[in-house]
């Protein structure tokens, strides 16, 4: 097939930037809320409390990003069905991946609640910056079963081209986690001054109103997606297409945070300034991180309804514009990074030594971004076509090929410290953007059936 990009060009990138602007405002939400986390943390408490809860943090989402995969495979059925002009079997996916989602974060919510001091003993840390993860992470176990629920409806309603109510939800939410991030971390008025727990117990709070209002929703009619008891008993005929398309995402997120967590433990055997300038610039890269992520969600909604309209020429091409919009967004944010370093380090941090530390390699972090938001973006276009598994392998062999044995050897071989993670991650973003883009021009996932019956 000869490829015309640019026939129809203008048309599709506005449907792509309408879909796209509500999940980017949501994620740069949820980024801002992470960065005023950091802010409040590291200037109000320290940078031991800072590297705690960045350690605690991340085996929260290894946890709720490989559970909760159940989610990729719903915004794809969903998608597909809202092609077809299918609003029943969306409402039966709907249903029933929230009941998967609650039944997964109640055990989730358990598990970190009890065993969390045992769980932080896999980092190589002080004992003071290990009471400050224990503490955090017991109590922010508490919305874990709320931010399930939030991440299943969202998934669902994104499924359905509707991006702007989880950005309306999200923003609601985050914003109450910055004012009960400041007044409880600091005491303010006649609030208790409760330090890394006002933290953790602030957002947990956050989640919990998130869920609420996501149920609220779905309860009172409005909109194609509803709330219904009899739809959320879990059926064969759901279950199976969803764990089809589902466990593919789910191996990939438990190779993606595994990585994570083996990148985190070769970063717990710096010093507590290294950590720390971890946190912080992975903070100033989720800048760039979360509008290509806002953008792959609209390139999977839009390369799976054109899917279920029968339109796999169209999903080609809407991919493909995303992907090139994402990158030029992400080397419009990677100027600002190189050129302006020190004025962003110096909104999270007053610690001399952490700011200095940080400033070469946030410029290494700016060279990263466009290779990051391209595959990011194209990775997104094959879930929303139903090439979850291609997704997965182009994962894995980017994590655990090539960067974790690169981050490895820089950072603990050669010595290059918290540089060594973004050297690493940019040459292993570079080789797999030629693996993905093949595979989608390939169009091998226009054949994919999900084998839904009704």
């Amino acid at each position: 097939m000869k490829l015309k990009l640019t026939k129809n060009s203008l048309k599709r990138s506005k449907l792509i930037l309408t879909l796209a602007f509500p999940a980017i405002m949501e994620m740069s939400l949820n980024t801002l809320v992470g960065m005023a986390d950091t802010i409040m943390i590291s200037r109000f408490i320290g940078k031991e409390a800072l590297a705690g809860v960045g350690f605690a943090n991340q085996i929260i989402f290894t946890l709720i990003f490989v559970f909760s995969a159940f989610n990729a495979g719903a915004t794809a059925m969903v998608s597909r069905s809202y092609g077809e002009g299918n609003s029943q079997r969306m409402n039966k996916i709907m249903n029933q991946n929230l009941t998967l989602n609650f039944i997964l974060g109640i055990i989730i919510t358990l598990f970190t609640f009890f065993f969390a001091d045992q769980i932080l003993n896999v980092y190589d840390i002080t004992p003071v910056v290990k009471n400050f993860g224990v503490r955090y992470l017991k109590y922010i176990a508490i919305g874990q079963v709320f931010m399930f629920i939030s991440f299943a409806s969202a998934a669902s309603l994104r499924g359905a081209g509707d991006t702007k109510t989880p950005m309306y939800i999200t923003g609601i939410a985050n914003i109450l986690n910055i004012i009960g991030n400041y007044v409880l971390i600091t005491g303010f008025s006649f609030f208790p001054e409760l330090g890394i727990a006002g933290a953790a117990i602030s957002t947990a709070f956050a989640r919990f109103i998130a869920a609420a209002l996501y149920l609220i929703l779905f309860s009172s009619g409005r909109g194609i997606l509803k709330l219904k008891l009899k739809l959320m008993k879990i059926t064969h005929k759901i279950f199976k297409p969803l764990i089809n398309l589902s466990y593919a995402a789910g191996i990939e997120q438990l190779f993606m945070q595994l990585a994570f967590f083996a990148n985190s433990i070769f970063i717990s055997k710096l010093d507590t300034t290294a950590a720390a300038s971890f946190r912080i610039l992975l903070n100033i890269e989720s800048l760039s991180f979360m509008p290509a992520i806002g953008i792959a969600i609209a390139a999977t909604t839009i390369v799976g309804k054109h899917l279920g309209e029968n339109k796999p020429d169209e999903s080609l091409k809407s991919g493909l514009t995303a992907a090139i919009i994402g990158s030029i967004l992400g080397s419009s944010l990677a100027l600002i990074y190189f050129f302006f370093p020190l004025q962003i380090l110096q909104i999270f941090s007053n610690d001399l030594e952490v700011i200095n530390y940080s400033l070469p390699i946030l410029k290494i972090v700016a060279l990263n971004q466009a290779f990051l938001a391209f595959v990011v973006i194209m990775i997104g276009a094959l879930r929303g076509a139903g090439d979850t598994k291609g997704a997965m392998y182009i994962t894995i062999i980017r994590l655990w090929f090539i960067f974790i044995p690169l981050s490895y050897y820089l950072i603990i071989i050669s010595n290059y410290g918290v540089a060594g993670v973004w050297i690493a991650e940019i040459i292993s973003f570079m080789i797999v953007a030629l693996i993905v883009i093949r595979r989608f021009m390939k169009m091998e996932w226009a054949n994919i059936e999900f084998f839904i019956e009704d």
